[in-house]
C-alpha cells in the first residue's frame, strides 16, 4: 500500500471496556499535541467519551472510512474483526492494542502502543496484508446483501436442523455437494478461527489460499480443501431445510432458504496490520496454541 502521512486517526474501543477507554483517552492527548485528529467508532459509547472529557469526535461509518489514515484498535480479536468493516474501499493501517484475550490479530501490547505511535508517524514499521473476502447473498435473481469478511463465511444449520447439503462450485466448475452441519469458507487469517475447531489445517497469512472446511460432514471422507483465492467459490444450498443460517465473521447472520446462493470472491481491498518488530507468525501460533506444552 501507499505510504502517506498521518493527518487523521480512528480509535474503536472494545465495548464496555473501562480500561481501553482510558486508554482511548490517553491516545486523545497525546494525538492533540501532535497535531493529529482523533475521531472514534461507534456511536454507543460516545457520551462515556465525553464523561471522560475526551476530545474525541464520533465519526458516521462514511466519515470514518474516508478520513482515516491509520485505524487504533483497543480490544480483542472480536473488535479487530468488526474493524475490518469500517475501512471501506479504502487501504488504511490499523494498529491492534490488545484488551482480549487471545490476541492472534491484536499484536501489541498495551505498553508498546506509544512507541509503535511514534514509529508509524515516523514511517518505521511493518505491514502484514491480510486477504479478506467480498460476499453476496443471492437469493431467486435477487441479491439481499453483500459484505466482506476478514475470517469466515460459514453456512451452518440451527440447533434442530437436520443435515444440510451444500453444492460448491469453483469458477463454476462443480466440485462437490457437501452433506454436513455446516460449511466454512475461511480465509489463511481465519484458518486458525472456528476452521481450525472443525478440523481445518494452519495456514500460513500471506498464503494464496482459501480453505473449505465441512462441519461434522455426513461422510468421513469429505475433509478440508485448500483452494487458489483468485477463483470464485459459489454455495448452493440444495435441501429444503428450515433454521439454516449464513454468518459472516461469526457476528453478521442472515437466514437461508433452499436454492439460496452464496457468491465468494477475493476482496481487492488488503487489511493492512502494522505488525510487531520483535514477533512473528510462528510466535504467536507458539504462544496462543501451546504448541509443545
Amino acid at each position: 500500500m501507499e505510504i502517506k502521512e498521518i493527518k487523521c486517526v480512528g480509535v474503536v474501543v472494545k465495548p464496555n471496556h473501562a480500561e481501553a477507554l482510558k486508554t482511548a483517552c490517553e491516545l486523545s492527548s497525546w494525538l492533540e499535541k501532535r497535531g493529529i485528529d482523533l475521531i472514534g467508532r461507534p456511536h454507543e459509547q460516545i457520551e462515556r467519551f465525553n464523561a471522560e472529557n475526551c476530545d474525541i469526535d464520533y465519526a458516521e461509518a462514511e466519515k470514518f472510512q474516508m478520513q482515516a489514515d491509520l485505524i487504533v484498535v483497543l480490544g480483542g480479536d472480536g473488535t479487530m474483526i468488526s474493524t475490518a468493516r469500517l475501512t471501506g474501499d479504502r487501504e488504511v493501517l490499523v494498529l491492534g492494542i490488545n484488551y482480549g484475550s487471545l490476541g492472534y490479530l491484536t499484536d501489541f501490547r498495551i505498553e508498546e502502543m506509544f512507541s509503535a505511535l511514534e514509529a508509524i508517524l515516523e514511517g518505521r514499521y511493518d505491514i502484514d496484508s491480510r486477504v479478506m473476502l467480498d460476499v453476496e447473498h443471492w437469493r431467486d435473481g435477487k441479491k439481499l446483501y453483500s459484505g466482506r469478511v476478514l475470517n469466515d463465511v460459514v453456512v451452518n444449520k440451527a440447533v434442530l436442523a437436520r443435515v444440510i447439503e451444500i453444492e460448491v462450485n469453483l469458477n463454476k466448475l462443480f466440485v462437490n455437494s457437501f452433506r454436513a452441519d455446516g460449511l466454512i469458507v475461511s480465509t489463511p487469517t481465519g484458518s486458525t478461527a472456528y476452521s481450525l475447531s472443525a478440523g481445518g489445517p494452519i495456514v500460513y497469512p500471506s498464503m494464496n489460499a482459501i480453505i473449505l472446511t465441512p462441519i461434522c460432514p455426513f461422510t468421513l471422507t469429505n475433509r478440508p480443501i485448500v483452494m487458489p483465492d483468485n477463483a470464485e467459490i459459489e454455495l448452493k444450498l440444495r435441501n429444503e431445510n428450515e433454521g439454516v443460517v449464513l454468518t459472516l465473521d461469526g457476528q453478521i447472520g442472515h437466514q437461508m432458504q433452499t436454492h439460496d446462493r452464496v457468491l465468494i470472491r477475493k476482496s481487492r481491498i488488503l487489511f493492512n496490520l502494522v505488525q510487531p518488530p520483535n514477533r512473528n507468525y510462528f510466535d504467536v501460533l507458539r504462544n496462543k496454541l501451546k504448541w509443545g506444552r
